[in-house]
């Protein structure tokens, strides 16, 4: 075990009250303390050691730790090993919108029980919302849907989910949004902008869509990126270009997306249809 310790804060630059910790740690132990945001933490490497809602826990590599508001916590590293983990810091403020939309009616009382959690798909929205805040291209609207996708994860944990039923309603105010994202692929675009364009506020937004169309807000951003990008790749459009001209951060986004969608790269999906 090294004596080195390294704690690095990166706060988001485009959601407020939304922070990630990455931390390696040997021989430090932090005193007794709570926050006023949710923690949501991922163990990488090594164990942490700590006290929680009356009880020790020892979180091995792949744990999940979830600390509500106000819960009063320890920690330290423990096992041979250096400590490597990921801390989200998210304020209550910043869930509420997402709460709201997946059917929580009082998301200021939303409580998880157990704060040591084996949950793989908590654990996986964790880490996608965590690398996309360390990562300094990514958009606006990546940012918000993995804060949506790890809402929907501790709404789904806490027991409070809300499944919508589909309907074959057509609202002319969430017609109106799907036409603003079309003209708009290639800009920076939020939840909050596409709400406006649709006149509503952003929970009921992202709940009427989803109830509509099947669809988050955000997972319809990404489809129309995809499938515009792809026609443009079939029309011979660099990779590269093609990226840039649909809103995708950069090319390694592009083919990372492309490929959970279509099985391969752009680049190889240009030389089978082109």
């Amino acid at each position: 075990m090294s004596t080195e310790n390294r704690f690095q804060f990166i706060n988001s630059q485009h959601l407020d009250g939304v922070s990630v910790l990455d931390a390696n740690m040997s021989d430090f132990t932090y005193d007794k303390h709570a926050h006023e945001e949710f923690s949501i933490g991922v163990t990488l490497q090594g164990r942490q050691d700590f006290f929680c809602q009356g009880a020790f826990h020892k979180s091995p590599a792949g744990g999940v730790l979830l600390f509500n508001p106000e819960d009063v916590h320890d920690g330290s590293s423990g096992g041979d090993k250096d400590l490597e983990y990921l801390m989200l810091y998210i304020h209550p403020n910043s869930f509420e919108s997402q709460f709201l939309a997946l059917g929580v009616t009082h998301p200021a009382q939303l409580r998880i029980e157990g704060c040591l959690v084996d949950d793989p798909v908590l654990r996986n929205q964790a880490l996608v919302l965590a690398q996309t805040l360390k990562n300094p291209q990514s958009r606006r609207i990546e940012q918000e849907s993995a804060l949506f996708q790890l809402s929907h994860a501790m709404v789904s944990k806490a027991g409070k989910l809300d499944e919508l039923p589909q309907t074959n309603r057509k609202d002319t105010l969430l017609l109106r949004a799907k036409d603003y994202v079309q003209d708009n692929l290639s800009q920076d675009i939020g939840i909050d902008d596409i709400a406006d364009a649709a006149n509503m506020s952003k929970f009921h937004f992202i709940r009427q869509f989803r109830a509509q169309f099947g669809i988050t807000p955000h997972q319809y951003i990404l489809n129309c990126r995809i499938n515009n990008a792809r026609k443009a790749l079939e029309a011979g459009v660099p990779s590269s270009e093609a990226a840039q001209q649909f809103g995708f951060a950069d090319s390694s986004h592009f083919n990372r997306r492309f490929k959970r969608v279509y099985g391969m790269t752009p680049k190889q999906y240009q030389l089978q249809t082109t």
